[in-house]
């Protein structure tokens, strides 16, 4: 064996299935070539098994791990010696960015790096790959998550600095900066990995896993502009993926791109469904793009567009949902209507929310969240009071659970609801500190894509104690890091109206209707002022 140095154009190789190298036959049917992207990563494996790896790594860097993982074990079948397929299997265990590995992937993942270990790596180069991926399986009984996701991206980081044109070593020590990161130092560690990514997508615009973790690490409010370029090129990249077709849509989300994140997530969604019958793990890239469309339809008002979301994630079986993926399921649909009840502004409907009642305690959080808010709203202390107990107590079933750590997730919205509780109770200062402290944590740490703005609920709450002057300011923070949200441009539009700024409440409503295509497709009343605004304001 030697070591090979290959430019592997994946786009024009293959068809999509988990082993398509070794039974392309079988899978004769299929219109389209695959197209991963390209990827470059030598090893001292045998010659014929050196395409299959990099197509694994590329299936990788989208996220299809499932796939990746097949196409690794396949690698051992035919090159026992490979000690990178036995790393390549272990970190495809690992879902960096979307969830912490079971403990029996943890225990699978150590059996396999000590397999890569036992293997002999030819060179120091592959050997410390290895070493660095067993800092995060090493001792995962004695370690936290945070401790050994940590050690990794620090091994990973020296291979970084070790190999420098290694590119491969640069991709995987950027996206460990973000899987590795606490609250405190997420937007550093995201600006690290930027630098990184940005000097490497100029250089390589072809690269799934630059253009993917480049959008991810952007994610974020004060970040997402530097992630446009990466978000207009992964789908075009690697449009084999679902979830590659669906991730510029964070972008465009972050940026109130509402017509380009429907595309995004519509053409995701086909491919999802297009690929489930024959290929692993394809319903939960669908609901995820489901979550992103019915917020993007709700923005230009499309309503029917986005109940038409909700009914079609409510038809959807549960036992179809992978294993893994059904409480993910299980906070769509609790999620789903209680954004469309909020955002909608539907506050008897959110109140009549119920949550199913077999799911986990984190996982019905939404549900008696909406029901505070929309308690708060409709100045109804005993309901929201009712809210907030069974939200606090899905808390505190939650850290008793098998996540405890999804406690921690839950408290921004425990925080609201305390909020507009005592909103309910007339105790407006506290709820305005409460609201305040949610919003200044979101500017530092950004918040979820698809997730109600804090700030935008303090201003709301500001409108409902007469106080629009106030209520303007948080407006406009709000649609700084948020732009183009409907509620955010119309509560803006009003606030304006009120303190005698009709040029501003114009130009506030000129957008909305804009964005709403003048609200050919809905019947809000917001947009029946928004339109009446406009023609005074041109009288």
């Amino acid at each position: 064996m030697k070591t090979l140095s290959l430019l592997v154009v994946l786009s024009l190789s293959l068809l999509f299935s988990p082993l398509a190298f070794a039974f392309a036959d079988e899978h004769h049917g299929m219109d389209a070539p695959e197209k991963l992207g390209t990827v470059s990563f030598p090893t001292s494996c045998a010659a014929g098994v050196q395409k299959a790896f990099e197509r694994g790594i590329a299936l990788m860097h989208s996220f299809v791990y499932e796939d990746a993982g097949s196409q690794f074990r396949q690698i051992e079948q035919q090159d026992a010696g490979c000690a990178m397929a036995y790393w390549g299997e272990a970190l495809s265990l690992w879902h960096q960015l979307w969830s912490r590995p079971t403990k029996a992937d943890l225990a699978q993942g150590w059996e396999l790096i000590q397999k890569a270990q036992n293997s002999n790596a030819r060179t120091q180069r592959e050997r410390d790959y290895i070493h660095a991926l067993a800092a995060f399986y090493r001792d995962s009984d004695k370690q936290d998550h945070e401790q050994r996701a940590e050690a990794y991206s620090e091994q990973m980081k020296k291979v970084y600095q070790s190999y420098p044109s290694d590119s491969e070593a640069a991709i995987f020590y950027a996206l460990s900066l973000m899987a590795s990161a606490k609250d405190e130092n997420q937007i550093a560690h995201d600006r690290e990995a930027i630098a990184i990514l940005s000097r490497l997508f100029e250089q390589q615009p072809d690269h799934p896993g630059v253009a993917h973790y480049l959008i991810h690490a952007a994610d974020n409010p004060q970040l997402a502009q530097e992630g446009l370029a990466a978000a207009r090129s992964y789908a075009g990249i690697a449009s084999s993926s679902p979830h590659a077709l669906h991730m510029p849509s964070h972008i465009f989300a972050r940026l109130g791109l509402w017509q380009d994140d429907i595309r995004s997530n519509l053409a995701a969604i086909g491919a999802a469904r297009k690929m489930s019958p024959n290929f692993a793990h394809m319903e939960h890239h669908r609901i995820h793009s489901m979550d992103f469309l019915e917020y993007a339809y709700l923005q230009i008002g499309d309503d029917a567009g986005a109940k038409a979301t909700v009914e079609e994630l409510e038809a959807i079986n549960k036992a179809d949902v992978e294993a893994e993926f059904q409480s993910y399921f299980d906070s769509m649909r609790t999620g789903f209507p209680a954004r469309y009840a909020l955002e909608t502004r539907n506050w008897k409907d959110a109140l009549a929310l119920q949550a199913p009642a077999e799911i986990e305690p984190y996982d019905a959080g939404n549900t008696y969240w909406a029901h505070a808010v929309a308690a708060g709203h409709l100045r109804d202390s005993a309901a929201a009071h009712k809210a907030v107990a069974k939200y606090d107590e899905l808390v505190a079933a939650t850290k008793k659970s098998d996540k405890p750590y999804m406690g921690s997730a839950l408290k921004s919205n425990g925080d609201e609801a305390h909020a507009w509780m005592d909103f309910a109770d007339g105790k407006n200062e506290e709820a305005l500190a409460l609201l305040r402290g949610v919003a200044q944590k979101q500017d530092s740490i950004g918040k979820g894509e698809v997730e109600i703005p804090a700030r935008e609920m303090l201003a709301d709450m500001l409108m409902e104690m007469a106080r629009p002057q106030e209520a303007l300011l948080e407006y406009e923070k709000s649609l700084h890091t948020d732009p183009n949200r409907f509620n955010g441009l119309y509560g803006a539009a009003r606030a304006a109206e009120l303190t005698k700024q009709p040029q501003k409440a114009a130009a506030y409503y000129s957008q909305l209707l804009k964005n709403c295509g003048n609200g050919a497709h809905s019947d809000r009343p917001e947009l029946t002022r928004a339109r009446t605004q406009v023609a005074s304001a041109g009288d």
